[in-house]
């Protein structure tokens, strides 16, 4: 009976050693998708190297336009985390797509207007004065509201507000997806609107300024795990590195503001 004794304690010493150094080893890198909204893409990439650095996990970074990703959501596209508006993200909770619980607002974007480096800065101080802006130039770039990005869709519905709608629609350059301003570099536009934060990620390209405030639209955008992410810790790490006080200096750097 002591030998038996003496053998237990031996066994149970060693699964307690065993137990240690397993709880002491690194958790395993995981790769993270990242599917996110243009205009927030300029942050993740940001953080990227630094949260690769501390956590030892690989980002796998993909934008485009927050109409086109949650089609491709729908349609089944495998991820970990996204980056959407929280309108778009409400459906995605509810279908389960995403975790309802996991949603957190991140930042949020103006919309700006932009001209080749070096070219005149035009006058946007008022509605009126931007209305003027606007129908005065050779071409106005924007992103085509049919790809469902959210700037597009705003100001496709404010130039018909605004009465303009017939006089901009032979002038527009209609942009799928991606940086809008890339088309005042190869001169198809002499005009660009888009989030401030895709404007600056343009170096051809020139802010002027924020559209009048009376009409300006603020994109608010949010973050959420996947419904089926393969490693919801590491997204989860994520998401909380993406919230942080450290990253909102990003935000401003990138010509975003805290949500």
């Amino acid at each position: 009976m002591a030998v038996l004794n003496r053998w237990r304690l031996a066994i149970g010493a060693m699964m307690s050693v065993t137990g240690l150094a397993l709880s002491t080893m690194p958790v395993a890198a995981a790769e993270i998708k990242v599917l996110t909204a243009g205009a927030f893409k300029p942050v993740v990439t940001a953080i990227a190297a630094d949260f690769e650095k501390q956590t030892g996990h690989k980002l796998v970074i993909d934008n485009d336009t927050a109409g086109a990703l949650v089609k491709r959501i729908n349609s089944g596209e495998a991820f970990d985390l996204v980056v959407l508006t929280p309108g778009a993200l409400e459906p995605l909770a509810k279908d389960s797509k995403v975790v309802g619980g996991s949603v957190q607002r991140l930042a949020k974007v103006a919309i700006g207007v932009a001209v080749k480096r070096g070219a005149p800065l035009p006058d946007i101080s008022s509605v009126d004065a931007f209305k003027s802006a606007l129908l005065a130039a050779r071409a106005v770039a924007y992103i085509d509201p049919a790809a469902g990005g959210s700037s597009g869709i705003y100001l496709s519905q404010w130039f018909e507000k605004a009465g303009i709608a017939d006089r901009i629609k032979p002038k527009a350059v209609l942009v799928p997806g991606g940086l809008v301003a890339q088309r005042l570099v190869n001169d198809q536009a002499d005009l660009a609107i888009h989030q401030i934060s895709e404007i600056l990620a343009v170096p051809g390209a020139q802010l002027v300024g924020p559209i009048p405030a009376e009409i300006q639209n603020y994109t608010v955008y949010a973050g959420a795990i996947s419904g089926n992410a393969r490693d919801a810790e590491a997204a989860r790490a994520l998401l909380a590195a993406l919230a942080s006080a450290k990253t909102r200096e990003v935000l401003k750097d990138k010509g975003m503001e805290g949500p």
